[in-house]
């Protein structure tokens, strides 16, 4: 019988510590007597296709896709939290970023200058900018060019090369920047932050039962209270686990809303 997909391939995520991090789940949900558990997580390349699979047991996305285009065809389980500057609990804020001649501008002082995005259906770095933009675009303008770069890492990398002037990049993501590979944000620093947002959800399928569910939201709870993970909890900055209501994530609707209704429904 085939087995399931999983996967946790978001904020940069370190494969052998999430590797490990599996191993210890997949243990768990095996003494559960859970059935179909793949051996080993999958790395997408097409995350919208995967996060449809109808074999999907467990996976990360971004809030915004979460309740867009994912909107009634996953189920939520929940979200972790992170040890990072600007995360509260399982809300975190995208920090803007430049380089260090831009030191200590205000944000409009970024009008018709250019903006990198990862991309369009990102909660961090485009719908929480998007949404603190509004305010200050002129006839839905504010910046001279957009570039969609297609990651965060490729966003912070067209900031400090030249290519842009301002990037939004979660600050879990910019945190890890700093501590394993400072050199990518050599010459850059943060001129603000936006405002806060719930983090990245953990999903499965449409057709996991909820009894499944509950197992693996107990799963999730055990692992990140368990001494065996706790490296590479502390490598990936993951400090626990919450199952917030899927109300929550309303807030990255709430943003776009407020953004169009300004007359500014894209970074532009």
């Amino acid at each position: 019988m085939r087995a399931r997909v999983a996967s946790l391939p978001m904020y940069l995520a370190n494969r052998p510590a999430v590797a490990a991090l599996w191993e210890l789940l997949r243990e768990k949900l095996n003494a559960a007597g859970m059935e179909r558990l793949p051996a080993q997580l999958t790395w997408p390349q097409d995350y919208h296709r995967h996060w449809l699979e109808p074999d999907l047991l467990l996976s990360q996305t971004c809030g915004f896709p979460l309740t867009h285009a994912l909107a009634g065809q996953v189920q939520l389980l929940g979200c972790f939290t992170y040890d990072a500057p600007h995360c509260e609990g399982i809300y975190c804020r995208s920090v803007l970023v430049a380089r260090s001649e831009h030191a200590h501008w205000a944000l409009e002082r970024f009008r018709g200058l250019r903006v990198a995005f990862n991309a369009q259906d990102s909660q961090s770095g485009s719908n929480a900018l998007r949404v603190l933009v509004a305010p200050l675009a002129r006839k839905g303008v504010f910046f001279a060019r957009t570039l969609e770069t297609g990651a965060h890492i490729a966003s912070v990398a067209a900031v400090r090369n030249g290519q842009a002037d301002l990037a939004a990049i979660d600050c879990v993501t910019f945190a890890a920047l700093q501590r394993y590979t400072p050199q990518a944000t050599q010459g850059l620093c943060t001129v603000g932050t936006t405002d806060a947002y719930p983090g990245l959800p953990l999903v499965t399928a449409l057709a996991t039962s909820d009894a499944e569910r509950v197992l693996l939201q107990q799963a999730l709870h055990a692992l990140v209270a368990k001494p065996q993970a706790a490296t590479a909890l502390e490598t990936l900055g993951i400090t626990g686990f919450e199952t917030p209501a899927l109300s929550v994530y309303q807030r990255c609707v709430d943003m776009r809303e407020s953004a169009q209704a300004l007359g500014y429904p894209a970074l532009a």
